[in-house]
């Protein structure tokens, strides 16, 4: 039972989360299982299937900077199962055309409502070449979506710097950060204010021993993620130093990024989010190459989701 405060629940166990009215909207839930495209889509399309059966309300589909122009794998997803939210992890404004990716997304609300949520971003600088700036990428592409008929209530915005995180406050339903801890969940919350949805990934690594843990982690966060600048800029706002960043990252950075441990352990480390301020995490658990998740998931929604019937 949770009592509300200034327009948050609090709960016994000192959990914070937004008031519901907020998440419901979207039909997010609290827990989103974030799928990696190194796993592949068929892989991905059974995953999403299951993670369902375990009470993750939300897939979330990794795209990297591919053309998704059709959102194919959307549509094969929300096509095998029943209620659960699919979300574009992202869509690629450099590599996607707007006025396509709005037609792709008006044919699938035809069929599946609002199952579908379109998250878009410009992803990293040191992926395009391109006269447009960043900033103004986003603002171009977010008009268009509009002229596509795209709801503002029907997309997020990858952002993490605050000039962003405005824009995806005003121009979209809230903000899908990537690879971030829950200093800027905190400071992201602060800048959306309470009626945007807040909804960071979350990497983690169902290991209770640490060497083994880190092995798993170190490379995925090392390459490429820490030699893109918008990625080692926000850490560094963070207080995150050059030593921290150098050589793959130290323990205390990734064991940041990807908290690992037990279950119990991993899910208290998802839960610091919802104390500084998101409304959902979407969580990707990390493995060796590409061994499945699912393990990871079903541990997880054992403590997550423990009145949940699964099979």
């Amino acid at each position: 039972m949770g009592f509300l405060l200034g327009g948050w629940i609090h709960h016994a166990a000192g959990v914070a989360c937004c008031t519901e009215g907020f998440i419901m909207s979207l039909g997010l839930g609290t827990y989103g299982a974030w799928l990696n495209p190194l796993h592949g889509d068929d892989a991905r399309a059974a995953y999403a299937m299951e993670a369902e059966t375990l009470g993750y309300e939300t897939i979330w589909l990794g795209f990297g900077g591919r053309n998704i122009e059709d959102l194919k794998l959307v549509e094969r997803i929300l096509e095998a199962t029943s209620t659960v939210t699919v979300a574009t992890a992202i869509v690629n404004m450099w590599n996607n055309d707007a006025s396509a990716i709005a037609e792709s997304y008006r044919r699938i609300r035809v069929r599946h409502g609002d199952r579908v949520l379109l998250g878009v971003g410009v992803g990293h600088p040191e992926s395009v070449k391109t006269y447009q700036k960043p900033y103004d990428k986003m603002v171009d592409y977010l008009g268009r979506l509009d002229a596509g008929g795209v709801p503002r209530g029907r997309r997020i915005l990858a952002a993490l710097g605050p000039r962003s995180l405005t824009l995806a406050g005003t121009q979209a339903a809230g903000s899908h950060p990537y690879m971030t801890v829950p200093d800027h969940t905190r400071m992201a919350r602060e800048i959306l204010g309470r009626e945007a949805i807040l909804a960071p990934e979350q990497m983690v690594v169902l290991e209770p021993d640490a060497r083994a843990a880190r092995a798993i982690a170190r490379p995925f966060i090392q390459t490429p993620y820490l030699g893109l600048s918008n990625y080692v800029n926000n850490l560094k706002r963070h207080g995150y130093t050059d030593e921290d960043l150098a050589g793959g990252g130290s323990d205390r950075l990734v064991d940041d990024l990807s908290p690992h441990g037990t279950p119990d352990v991993v899910a208290r480390k998802i839960k610091t989010h919802c104390d500084a301020g998101a409304d959902h995490v979407g969580i990707q658990v990390l493995t060796a190459g590409t061994e499945s998740p699912m393990p990871g998931y079903r541990a997880l929604a054992a403590t997550l989701f423990p009145s949940t019937t699964r099979r």
